[in-house]
């Protein structure tokens, strides 16, 4: 009797790629790092702790180069017109105490914003994950969506973040510093907020160079999880982000 051949049953899977690989590759080669989290590997830790750095960066050329008075003070003066009548129309002591938790309250606000973030991109998952699976037939699992979300904003927060604390290391004026637009990155960034049609403003601070890039990112980590053609991905992405723009610039124009 001859011996039999044994054949082996299925190609050795190769092992998953490691957080920093998957860093890299969101920069270098994007479906590599979304074909991983496809597989299973859904870890997120790393690109939320770069955020987080780049975050204190900022957060510490605000401190040291604008201060939070001064940031508190810029806040003040984009405030609505109500709201500056409101503000004049206060008693002296009211006023006085709230001129001085004003600037604790900036610094604090945005040493808590990577929480925030978290937050909203834990949201946006949950929009997205329905929408590509029930809108366009996908088979995603809300654990991919959540870290394709966290992966792909590696190409939006640390460069804006970073971005804006070079500007004010650099010298860029304290007086016309935006904490909520911090980085030379769209055209709303070298306009003059209180002179320019809070409208128009807003939506110029929409079209940002980093926030295009990380929704093309997006976009194909999203069809490539869900299973889905790329056009799917483009869609579901960019038109969400299409009605949160239009959301926020009607409110600007109200």
């Amino acid at each position: 009797m001859s011996d039999q051949v044994v054949q082996p049953s299925a190609e050795v899977a190769a092992p998953g790629l490691t957080q920093m690989q998957r860093v890299i590759n969101v920069f270098a080669a994007p479906s590599k790092t979304f074909a991983d989290i496809k597989a299973g590997n859904k870890s997120w830790w790393l690109p939320f702790l770069i955020t987080v750095v780049c975050g204190a960066f900022l957060w510490s050329a605000i401190n040291s180069q604008v201060t939070w008075k001064t940031v508190y003070e810029n806040q003040q003066k984009l405030q609505p017109e109500f709201a500056k009548r409101m503000m004049d129309q206060m008693p002296p002591d009211q006023r006085a105490a709230a001129d001085a938790r004003g600037p604790k309250t900036q610094a604090i606000t945005w040493a808590l914003s990577p929480l925030g973030l978290l937050i909203y991109d834990l949201l946006m998952a949950l929009i997205l994950w329905p929408t590509i699976n029930f809108g366009f037939g996908g088979k995603a699992k809300y654990g991919s969506i959540l870290a394709v979300i966290m992966y792909a904003g590696l190409v939006l927060w640390p460069i804006r973040l970073l971005l804006g604390g070079i500007a004010l290391f650099a010298g860029a004026a304290p007086d016309g510093f935006n904490v909520g637009n911090p980085a030379p990155t769209n055209i709303a960034a070298f306009l003059n907020q209180a002179d320019t049609n809070k409208a128009l403003y807003a939506l110029l601070s929409a079209i940002d160079a980093p926030t295009i890039w990380c929704l093309i990112i997006t976009s194909i980590g999203v069809a490539i999880v869900a299973g889905v053609k790329r056009p799917s991905g483009y869609i579901a992405v960019f038109g969400w982000w299409l009605v949160v723009t239009l959301v926020i610039v009607g409110i600007a124009a109200i």
